[in-house]
Order: C-alpha cells, then sequence, then structure tokens
C-alpha cells in the first residue's frame, strides 16, 4: 500500500524556506542541502518530510495543494498562529472564510500558503 512520504513545495530561496520551516516545525535537515534542494524530516523520524526544491514557477493566488498545520485547540492556534508571524510568516486576507472557521491561512517566508487548524473547534 502507498502512503505519502514528502510532500514537496517550491520556493525562491531554498536556505531562507529551511530556516522556516524547520524552526516552524522542528523538523531537522535529512541530508545536507543543497543549494536548489533541502529534505526536512520530524527528528523521530515518525511522519513525512517536507521537501524544499528551488522554483521559478510564479506563486498560485489559491492554491491547489497546501499544508495544514495541526493545533490541539484554539488557544494554542492563536499561540501558534503568532509564533509563526514572528519568524516571518503573514497572515493571508481570505475572504473565503466560514462564519466561526477553525483555520487561519498564513503564508510562508516564500508566500506558500498553509493553515492553521483548531481540531477541537466544534
Amino acid at each position: 500500500m502507498l502512503r505519502i512520504g514528502t510532500v514537496v513545495m517550491g520556493v525562491e530561496d531554498v536556505p531562507r524556506a529551511v530556516e522556516f520551516w524547520t524552526t516552524a516545525l522542528g523538523y531537522v535537515l535529512r541530508e545536507e542541502m543543497d543549494a536548489d534542494w533541502a529534505v526536512l524530516v520530524p527528528p523521530d523520524g515518525r511522519g513525512f518530510g517536507l521537501a524544499l526544491g528551488l522554483s521559478e514557477t510564479p506563486l498560485q493566488e489559491e492554491p491547489r495543494v497546501h499544508l495544514d498545520l495541526y493545533a490541539a485547540d484554539a488557544a494554542e492556534q492563536a499561540a501558534e498562529v503568532e509564533r509563526l508571524i514572528s519568524l516571518g510568516a503573514s497572515r493571508v486576507k481570505w475572504d473565503r472564510y466560514p462564519d466561526n472557521p477553525d483555520f487561519v491561512v498564513l503564508a510562508d517566508t516564500e508566500g506558500n500558503r498553509f493553515c492553521v487548524i483548531d481540531t477541537a473547534h466544534e
């Protein structure tokens, strides 16, 4: 049976993306990074990796694929959103928020969008 091993994101600056995502997720480099490629993995080896590849492709304003990062509850979600913003993420103006959303849309230092989800939301 297949399973997801790595999610790949295109970036303009691999070292900058590595700095953001290693700090954001607590991931480590799987091996030494190249100028155009790096693979990050959980330090305990459990879970999937995040590969960052040099890309000249323009960002999609509404990407078809993105990361969802899970927080235990609303308090953790709010704290994580602020922590990620302090690392260089930015809030995305999202006109598709439903009433009482369980997610916050952010963009990393490369402009790649991701969501922080309150998993206890009802």
